[in-house]
């Protein structure tokens, strides 16, 4: 792929400056404040930009930053008041609910957002920057099985005496039984130090069944800009595949319960069913078990997933 010009500006509000480096010249102004609510949590649309014009005007949100011609270490002047969003940053991150809008529309599969350059960018910026704290080493010949936290393993929003009434019926069964097969990595859009507290609450950092690779949080995902849904941030395989060549689209699969998070890798993803209110669901939730199956089957009988269509998984036959 082409090399991107990187852009870094620099944000100067309330008296700081923020720098605002995750940019390329193909990047949207959406993009562009998106990242600035990370770095201050101003929401995007509080956010007032004084001195990024264009023609005279506040740029649209879908522009190109490459139109604006911003030199390096551009300052950007920014209005904007947190008051009242500091009540919804506050909370812990999490997976909200979203409608599963995107088979509404066009197939995210044509969309082909893996396959432009701004986004492959920072897929490899993310190669380079994001460092893996490894848990146990790749073994030779398995498979790559990626899996969500919430809704996915676990219910996180219900109400329960001890956090083993909200994991999901099965989790250590099926994840021993894809052990076999495939090297297992937890990937959550929360932080580490959220991920490493409910896999210790799940019993799956002492469980000698089997064992994770490594985690991955939502600084490893990447944000995109999509005209029907803004900006959203998505979980890129790629990551995985350009540190760990061993690994890639013919040997690796995904499970969420969002399927946005699949954008840039679509036919690795498989959206599970979500978990939800567990005192009710616990007693006849089988999905773990049946998709254990499925995992077996597929790691013994396809050598190339890319062949598969994940969302018929239910009906398929080796």
């Amino acid at each position: 792929m082409s090399n991107l010009k990187e852009i870094k500006i620099i944000v100067k509000w309330s008296g700081k400056e923020y720098e605002i480096s995750d940019l390329s010249e193909q990047d949207t102004v959406a993009l562009l404040k998106h990242e600035i609510c990370k770095k201050t949590n101003v929401q995007p649309n509080r956010q007032k930009l004084l001195n990024l014009k264009y023609k005279g005007k506040f740029p649209p949100d879908d522009l190109r930053l490459s139109v604006l011609e911003i030199k390096p270490n551009f300052k950007v002047m920014m209005m904007g008041s947190i008051e009242a969003d500091i009540e919804e940053v506050s909370k812990v991150p999490e997976e909200e609910d979203v409608i599963d809008d995107f088979e509404v529309t066009q197939p995210f599969e044509e969309q082909s957002y893996d396959k432009q350059d701004v986004y492959l960018s920072k897929v490899n910026k993310r190669i380079r920057d994001y460092k893996i704290e490894m848990k146990n080493e790749p073994r030779e010949g398995k498979k790559l099985l990626v899996l969500d936290i919430d809704y996915t393993l676990f219910d996180h929003r219900s109400s329960a005496e001890q956090g083993s009434e909200l994991m999901r019926p099965f989790l250590h069964e099926f994840l021993t039984s894809a052990y076999q097969h495939y090297d297992i990595v937890i990937w959550s859009a929360t932080g580490m130090r959220w991920i490493d507290e409910k896999m210790r609450l799940l019993g799956v950092t002492t469980n000698d069944n089997y064992k994770i690779m490594f985690y991955l949080d939502s600084s490893a995902m990447i944000s995109i800009y999509t005209s029907d849904h803004g900006v959203i941030d998505v979980k890129p395989l790629g990551v995985i595949w350009g540190k760990y060549p061993q690994y890639s689209a013919k040997n690796s699969i995904m499970f969420d319960d969002i399927r946005r998070n699949f954008l840039m890798n679509p036919k690795a993803g498989l959206r599970i069913r979500p978990f939800r209110q567990a005192h009710l669901n616990r007693a006849t939730d089988k999905e773990l078990l049946k998709l254990a199956v499925y995992l077996k089957d597929i790691a013994e009988h396809c050598e190339d997933f890319t062949k598969l269509d994940h969302r018929k998984w239910e009906l398929y036959k080796p």
